[in-house]
């Protein structure tokens, strides 16, 4: 084997995306979408009561605190799963969510899903991807002409992988997190909608040197033992601000970390039940 080829498992200092994290005012409508339709689990050990529930997805997971409705400001990219499962679960929770803004939408190489507060999750195809189930990425519309200077906001700061690509007419600045994950900043002409305080969480491999840099800056706050965030992007040359989203960055020492996530199999029920059958058995 040619050793230059070993360049192809470099990753980056980010490793993991490990939530997303999106308020939200019924967890009966929650649990209706995330655990009936998708097809997802909520984690029995930790936030198992009324003002916070966590939905485990592959190693990572979609965080719900209670409060008014977060819309992100893009959309993400899940794998749950083979399409014929997920549709039928979609038809089966229909009359659950007729009131609100649940649908979805079949397109060639996903299965658009929209949740009852109107957040977009696009259910990809796991044939195309290296895992069976998780979060593939995550991607928000950004302003144009903000993309190269997002790209090397993370290249700078966090050591990172990251390039920028003409997609559909955009340009897109594409951050490599881990081996099989990516955030997406898409420019975008049309108008963003006001930041109203979501929030993604990373696990950063190298911590304090991202710290001290965005420290520099005046970016950093809620800093903590094992983690710190920042919500601003800036271009490094004049200071002015790209795009505002919330990072929990942590390190690998974090408790959290590689904690072991409880995945079911959401296609057996009590009608078809197996021994042995409950857990997910896909990779990822």
């Amino acid at each position: 084997m040619n050793r230059s080829d070993y360049t192809r498992e470099d990753t980056g200092n980010l490793v993991l995306l490990e939530h997303v994290n999106l308020t939200i005012p019924d967890q009966r409508l929650a649990t209706a979408f995330y655990v009936s339709a998708l097809g997802l689990t909520r984690d029995p050990y930790l936030m198992t009561g009324v003002t916070n529930m966590w939905i485990n997805l592959g190693r990572s997971q979609i965080h719900l605190p209670h409060g008014d409705a977060q819309r992100l400001r893009g959309h993400v990219g899940l794998i749950v799963g083979k399409r014929a499962s997920l549709i039928e679960r979609l038809r089966a929770v229909r009359p659950l969510l007729e009131q609100t803004r649940f649908g979805w939408t079949e397109r060639e190489d996903r299965v658009e899903v929209i949740c009852p507060w109107g957040n977009r999750y696009d259910c990809l195809d796991p044939d195309a991807y290296a895992v069976d189930l998780g979060i593939a990425y995550v991607q928000l519309d950004v302003p144009v002409g903000s993309a190269v200077s997002i790209a090397a906001f993370y290249r700078e700061m966090f050591d990172a992988s990251a390039e920028v690509r003409e997609r559909n007419g955009s340009r897109q600045a594409v951050i490599a997190i881990g081996g099989h994950q990516q955030l997406v900043y898409a420019e975008t002409p049309t108008a963003i909608a006001e930041y109203d305080g979501h929030h993604i969480q990373i696990y950063v491999a190298s911590f304090s040197g991202p710290y001290e840099r965005l420290a520099a800056r005046g970016l950093t706050y809620g800093e903590e033992t094992h983690q710190y965030r920042f919500a601003e992007l800036v271009d490094l040359e004049s200071g002015a601000p790209c795009f505002t989203l919330e990072h929990e960055v942590r390190s690998l020492r974090h408790p959290l970390y590689a904690r072991p996530l409880v995945n079911r199999n959401p296609d057996l029920s009590n009608r078809n039940y197996r021994l042995g059958g409950e857990a997910f058995g896909g990779v990822y």
